[in-house]
């Protein structure tokens, strides 16, 4: 009854006024008030802040500059094989597995369209139809930058106006096609694997999506898709290597990544496997 009750309040709830509101609040630099927030956000989700670059939560001017804390360079290490692709995140496997054509599967008795989650175009979704997906959430916990799992040169990114429902392991069982309705950012590389997309989902107070390359991207962003294209050669390309940071989130999220077929294996993993950025992600199909 309280989980029915949870998913009925996020249909009513106004979620994008509520998760602007709270991003309004996360970058305040509000002195002693913020560094009170900070300490009760470690202590009641047990941040590990020794592998923070920056340990002392009273450095950090706004709640915002300490979630998007970065790591200290020994914390964690990149996988350095070639024919290996590298964890882009901290968090925990929602699902992985095969794209069957159109189809990726969300929860048991949801899937959902990957030519909805990529923005609605048959021609962008086409290289990944029948491919590999990974689905992986960020807990509040969790280290909020994201990186790439192999070399990529950025062709394309598209913005997806949506919901803004959370992305819980509740909300993804009970909410039919979550991510595809969520708003979210589409990065689209080419890769020594093929196409490559990276998928950064929006959630209730997500009070921004950043990339390296555009920084904000949302909000605001507006209530229709919007989609870049990048060249290849020149001052105005972007190259990405593995293991570097393509993006971030302010408050906790989810990433899809989305792959060709028969263009990588995923390592052991399975749904519910915690996930550390720079660890075996998969290897590349001989």
């Amino acid at each position: 009854m309280l989980d029915s009750l949870k998913i009925a309040l996020q249909y009513i709830m106004p979620k994008h006024l509520i998760s602007r509101l709270v991003g309004c609040l996360a970058a305040a630099e509000a002195g002693a008030v913020t560094t009170a927030l900070i300490k009760l956000f470690i202590k009641q989700y047990k941040v590990d802040m020794s592998e923070a670059l920056e340990p002392n939560p009273e450095a950090y001017k706004s709640f915002n500059e300490f979630f998007t804390r970065e790591l200290h360079p020994d914390a964690r290490t990149i996988c350095a094989e070639q024919d290996k692709l590298a964890l882009p995140v901290d968090g925990a496997v929602s699902q992985l597995g095969d794209i069957k054509h159109d189809a990726i599967f969300q929860a048991k008795g949801h899937d959902y369209s990957l030519t909805s989650l990529l923005g609605g175009k048959p021609e962008i979704a086409q290289p990944y139809l029948n491919g590999k997906f990974a689905t992986i959430y960020l807990s509040p916990k969790d280290y909020h930058r994201i990186h790439m799992p192999i070399d990529g040169q950025l062709t394309d990114m598209i913005y997806v106006p949506g919901e803004l429902f959370s992305v819980s392991p509740l909300t993804a069982e009970r909410v039919p096609g979550l991510f595809a309705r969520n708003e979210r950012v589409v990065a689209i590389f080419d890769t020594p694997v093929g196409k490559f997309a990276m998928v950064l989902v929006g959630a209730t107070i997500v009070a921004s999506i950043e990339t390296t390359w555009a920084g904000t991207v949302s909000p605001p962003a507006g209530k229709n898709v919007q989609h870049w294209t990048y060249p290849t050669e020149g001052d105005n390309s972007v190259f990405i290597k593995k293991g570097e940071e393509m993006g971030r989130f302010k408050l906790g999220s989810t990433i899809v990544a989305c792959f060709e077929s028969s263009s990588i294996e995923f390592a052991d993993l399975s749904a519910g496997d915690v996930t550390r950025l720079g660890d075996v992600f998969a290897s590349i199909s001989k």
